[in-house]
């Protein structure tokens, strides 16, 4: 039975891992949630022009 073993330590590490990882990526921004909607709601009216003036109607 030490397989059992084995595997519950290696998902407890792969869920420190996984944890450890989307801490990093929400410290980065350091903005808060209203602050980041406005900033991807101005990327994404960006491409939305850039796909216009291709000539693209559905904005891809």
């Amino acid at each position: 039975m030490t397989r059992g073993n084995q595997r519950e330590l290696a998902r407890q590490k792969n869920a420190k891992k996984q944890n450890d990882q989307t801490k990093g990526k929400k410290k980065e921004d350091g903005l808060s949630a209203s602050a980041r909607k406005q900033r991807d709601a101005e990327i994404m009216q960006q491409k939305q022009k850039k796909a216009n003036e291709k000539g693209d109607p559905k904005g891809k």
